[in-house]
């Protein structure tokens, strides 16, 4: 089944969002200086800004990682369940070190964002959003597509400025 190309983000976000609400965690891929991709799970937190979508993974940053990133900041982020739904987000990501913008994604998380979806930092990092282990992605995403499992029907955004 081909998939149906959507003009904005916001076509797709109710879906984008209860995926990822029911689903939670995902699959992070980099890749390395010979192309190789390297896959781990985490738990990004997104928001909408200006119609489109935005991503913030509270991280460490160990050496395959930061590594990776140097090389080559583009990274898909993988979501699935059982039923087969599925959202795929290829996308930058950058690290970012200034503290309003590690202080906010830390908010984030706390609340949840999307509701349901986060957890207390502090469990990780003891000493708050000044924690010296305790770093941020930005994740821009470019495409965005949804699946819904029960027939198949795949609905993809791209923000063009990026492509």
């Amino acid at each position: 089944m081909a998939a149906a190309k959507v003009e904005t983000f916001s076509e797709i976000e109710d879906a984008f969002v209860k995926y990822i609400q029911d689903i939670v965690y995902c699959t992070m891929i980099t890749v390395d200086k010979k192309g190789r991709p390297r896959a781990r799970v985490l738990l990004p937190i997104w928001e909408t800004v200006d119609g489109k979508p935005v991503g913030w993974l509270a991280a460490y940053k160990t050496p395959v990682k930061v590594a990776h990133l140097a090389n080559n900041p583009h990274t898909t982020y993988s979501y699935w369940n059982p039923r087969q739904n599925a959202v795929f987000i290829d996308s930058v990501s950058t690290w970012v070190d200034d503290p309003e913008t590690k202080q906010y994604a830390w908010e984030l998380y706390s609340k949840g964002s999307p509701a349901g979806v986060g957890y207390n930092p502090r469990n990780f990092w003891r000493q708050g959003p000044t924690d010296p282990k305790y770093h941020v992605l930005r994740i821009e995403p470019w495409r965005v597509q949804v699946l819904r499992g029960s027939d198949l029907s795949s609905r993809i955004w791209t923000d063009e400025a990026q492509r």
